[in-house]
């Protein structure tokens, strides 16, 4: 399968840069074709211009800005998201990415004004994330993360396509232990694709 990883974490010495590392090692271990973007290592600009707001619906030209993205995504099978949660989001650099690349005539397309998901190449999600506070303490705050991946994710990409979604928390707290009873967690799973 060819997989697309998408890491958002500016610390290569972090966690979560170990858990993309693992991430990518497995899968080609798995066979594999792997496609690994690291957005900070790629420099990648979060920030939408007024010029690709104003031609977001223009389909000949929405896509030049982030063209490399847009081919990497549509070329893969399967999307594995590597990341941490910040104030119960994404961090501002993978939202970016999102808000840049799943553009219209790439993720959706309008028929008569209503969005219609399109990115019906992607077969399966993968999102590996870890949190700060407590699963019940996210819970509360709605996690709009979770959210974001069942919901507009899944509805964007094949019908019918799995979303797994991997998180560790109480990371202020976490220990070598939890840390690879989570990275166990997460080969398992990814042994599962």
């Amino acid at each position: 399968m060819r997989v697309l990883v998408v890491h958002a974490h500016p610390v290569g010495s972090s966690f979560n840069a170990s858990l993309f590392r693992m991430t990518a090692e497995r899968l080609q271990r798995n066979g594999h074709e792997v496609d690994a973007i690291d957005l900070y290592q790629d420099g990648f600009n979060p920030v939408m211009s007024e010029a690709e707001r104003l031609n977001y619906h223009n389909l000949e030209i929405n896509r030049e800005p982030v063209e490399n993205y847009v081919k990497r995504l549509l070329n893969a099978e399967a999307l594995v998201l590597v990341y941490p949660v910040w104030n119960y989001g994404f961090p501002a650099i993978l939202k970016g990415w999102i808000d840049r690349v799943f553009l219209p005539g790439v993720s959706f397309g309008l028929v008569n004004g209503k969005v219609r998901p399109t990115l019906h190449n992607i077969n399966r999600i993968v999102v590996i994330t870890s949190y700060g506070g407590s699963r019940f303490r996210t819970w509360l705050m709605g996690d709009p993360p979770r959210k974001i991946a069942n919901r507009m994710l899944r509805a964007t990409v094949k019908p019918g396509a799995q979303v797994n979604y991997l998180a560790h928390y109480e990371m202020n707290l976490s220990t070598d232990r939890t840390r690879h009873a989570f990275m166990s967690k997460v080969e398992r799973a990814l042994d599962r694709i």
